[in-house]
């Protein structure tokens, strides 16, 4: 893992690096609660096109220290600063999770610094279907890990367990998330630091929620991609983004996938990647 410090920003981010640095760029941002290793099974084949950077977010894992807010504008900044840092440059974000609002955030606020963004089964915050999502019971969750500081006393030294509930709930099939993984993503957020940072990504999110239903003509490209494991399709969550001020949108379905696709569809995630991101170097 290369590390990169960001004084100005007071944290220091760990990113898997893999390709040659002058090729065009492929951010990847993980969700809540999983660290870079979510695609550790994709990585060497974009590589192959890309220059390729799977950080742990901020205070994640092998990351030290978080950012003032965790605001996804906020940590798009930061995390699009240790990507130039690190020498990217034509720079696609794909994000998983609370990664793929951190994504939409950077076609949002930071389009001049990227070429593209890939937002991976997750809602936006502000952007229909929010409120409805909101009100789903199995969205529980949201409304919990907003609360201060009750979480963390009910989960720190019980991450395993409580992860791996969502890792089963959440995966279209459960067994492509490994004994091997779960372990790596409950020690991601073993120290107090991590799991009060993944909890805050959630305490933020009425603030991004607020930010992004203000429209604001996004010419970024952006790719809707999503699992069909779930009974949801893009086409719920296309018009709000089209709302939100998305001028070339596109979406595609992994068929037969939960939210993990890097696990569960290596293959059919790496293909969505090259298609929507085609590189010279093909």
């Amino acid at each position: 893992m290369e590390k990169i410090e960001l004084a100005d920003h007071g944290v220091e981010i760990a990113m898997r690096l893999a390709g040659i640095a002058s090729r065009p760029a492929l951010l990847l941002l993980h969700g809540w609660p999983h660290s870079h290793a979510l695609y550790e099974p994709v990585i060497d084949a974009l590589a192959e096109r890309f220059f390729v950077l799977a950080p742990d977010l901020p205070a994640i894992g092998e990351s030290r220290g978080a950012p003032g807010s965790a605001e996804k504008t906020v940590l798009a900044d930061v995390l699009l600063a240790a990507a130039e840092r690190a020498g990217a440059r034509d720079i696609v974000v794909a994000g998983i999770d609370v990664g793929g609002m951190i994504a939409f955030a950077a076609a949002r606020d930071h389009g001049r610094r990227i070429r593209g963004a890939v937002v991976t089964n997750t809602v936006v915050p502000g952007l229909d279907p929010w409120e409805k999502l909101l009100a789903d019971p199995r969205i529980w969750h949201f409304a919990f890990h907003a609360i201060p500081e009750l979480p963390e006393t009910m989960v720190q030294g019980r991450q395993r367990p409580y992860f791996d509930y969502f890792s089963d709930l959440l995966a279209g099939h459960a067994s492509a998330v490994t004994d091997a993984y779960r372990e790596r993503f409950a020690a991601a957020y073993a120290r107090p630091e991590a799991l009060k940072a993944g909890f805050d990504w959630y305490r933020a999110l009425a603030a991004d929620a607020k930010h992004n239903a203000r429209p604001k003509a996004i010419e970024t490209p952006l790719l809707y991609l999503r699992g069909d494991a779930d009974g949801r399709s893009p086409d719920d969550y296309l018009p709000g983004l089209r709302r939100a001020g998305v001028r070339e949108l596109t979406a595609a379905v992994l068929a037969d996938c939960g939210e993990l696709a890097p696990l569960e569809a290596p293959r059919a995630f790496i293909d969505a990647l090259m298609r929507f991101a085609p590189s010279p170097h093909a």
